[in-house]
């Protein structure tokens, strides 16, 4: 009883006070909701909505703000995606997940039987299991993305949705056939699962993983983005011209495995 309690002592030492606490706010009483199977593709779509909610902004000062315009990736090829392609695209993903994504994630993750550990990761084992994560969806996506164009069958019933979008918005991050996007969450899932990620980290993840899935798709080279603070990271310019040429640059985030298998394509962003 007593080395178990120095143990919990010792974690919470350890264990920075705003991780602990964080973590203790969670769960309290929260149990039900966070084990809920329909988490998962609940806060999936919940998430991109509100990660897509700031580029919608941005779409609609890009009409009277000429900083905004310089910042897209194709600023000469015509105006931002009206109102009604973002709507459009909205109402297919809504019925999408609804139809296909949430009965199929939920019955992954009653299979899956998740737990709630009673302490918080440290740091450290947070930093390490997202970036883990990360590294392994990377790849697991890149493999998968590969198959998808170089076979054709694939590209035809599954892959060819998304390429409809030439010129890309923040909401197609997720407009895929309903496969795919069953599919893509389903890596994410797994890639945590592998990993043995806490909750909290594989929450980090996920959103992590929601926002740069988006910036991917934004359609802007933002004096901000994620990948000018971190080079071995592609960014909106990166998947823009995988869309623009309908092959090459097929790892969503990372670029080591394109340059690896000589499948990189050079963005040239502005």
């Amino acid at each position: 009883m007593t080395t178990t309690t120095n143990s919990s002592s010792l974690h919470k030492e350890r264990c920075p006070p705003v991780l602990h606490s964080l973590w203790r706010y969670v769960r309290a009483g929260q149990e039900e909701v966070l084990l809920s199977p329909f988490l998962p593709a609940c806060c999936a779509l919940l998430t991109h909505l509100l990660l897509c909610a700031p580029f919608l902004a941005l779409d609609a000062l890009a009409a009277f703000c000429p900083l905004i315009r310089s910042w897209r990736l194709a600023a000469g090829s015509g105006p931002p995606p009206p109102l009604s392609r973002w709507w459009g695209c909205f109402l297919g993903l809504l019925h999408r997940y609804l139809t296909a994504v949430l009965p199929a994630t939920a019955l992954f993750q009653t299979l899956r039987s998740p737990e709630l550990p009673e302490q918080a990761p440290t740091c450290w084992q947070l930093f390490v299991e997202v970036l883990a994560s990360f590294l392994l969806f990377d790849t697991l996506f890149f493999i998968w993305h590969f198959f998808m164009h170089r076979v054709p069958w694939l590209y035809r019933s599954i892959h060819q949705q998304h390429h409809q979008h030439q010129m890309v918005f923040a909401l197609v991050a997720q407009d895929a056939s309903a496969i795919e996007l069953l599919s893509l969450l389903l890596l994410a899932l797994t890639s945590a699962w592998a990993v043995g990620c806490h909750p909290l980290s594989e929450a980090f993840f996920h959103l992590l993983n929601s926002w740069l899935a988006v910036e991917d798709h934004c359609g802007y080279n933002l004096p901000w983005g994620v990948h000018r603070l971190l080079p071995c990271l592609g960014g909106a310019p990166h998947h823009q011209a995988h869309h623009s040429r309908h092959s090459g640059n097929y790892a969503p985030y990372f670029t080591h495995w394109d340059r690896l298998f000589g499948t990189y394509l050079d963005s040239h962003p502005d």
